[in-house]
């Protein structure tokens, strides 16, 4: 057994935001709203994580967010489709060096840090939660399929 947890945590309200028009007037919407400025790009705050440019994904209530939205941009329900699994323990880095076409144990993927990147062929968000912890975001159709692959590379990761 390797020194990894995957815990499956289930669906949450998520909605993706997407912005466009004037980014400095909707930043400043947005930084009222939220009690802090949006997160900048690779990065994650409080409940809210960058995944490209002008997108963001939010987990949980968005009440504030649809105030500021104005017509610069669109607030939209996941629909329940993502799975979210917490990667916990010493090696939580090397089970995504497993299928992955992204460098996990790179030291500038710290707290807070968020990318996506196709693991086993399934797109998937990580969040960088602490030094030993990462929350991934897994398509819904394809949580089952990642889940195991998980856990049969963790079971032949070296100690």
């Amino acid at each position: 057994m390797t020194d990894v947890t995957i815990e499956a945590l289930g669906r949450a309200p998520l909605h993706v935001l997407e912005l466009w028009g004037d980014p400095k007037a909707a930043a400043k919407r947005f930084a009222k709203a939220l009690g802090h400025d949006l997160p900048r790009a690779g990065q994650a705050q409080g409940n809210v994580l960058r995944l490209s440019p002008t997108t963001w994904l939010v987990e949980g209530d968005v009440a504030a967010l649809k105030q500021a939205l104005g017509d610069g941009g669109a607030l939209t329900p996941s629909g329940g489709g993502y799975e979210r699994v917490r990667l916990s323990g010493p090696a939580w880095r090397s089970l995504l060096m497993e299928g992955s076409l992204f460098d996990a144990e790179s030291a500038e993927f710290g707290i807070d840090c968020v990318v996506t990147t196709p693991i086993d062929h399934v797109a998937v968000t990580l969040r960088v939660e602490s030094d030993n912890a990462c929350l991934a975001y897994v398509p819904a159709s394809h949580a089952a399929d990642l889940l195991h692959f998980w856990q049969l590379s963790a079971g032949g990761l070296p100690r």
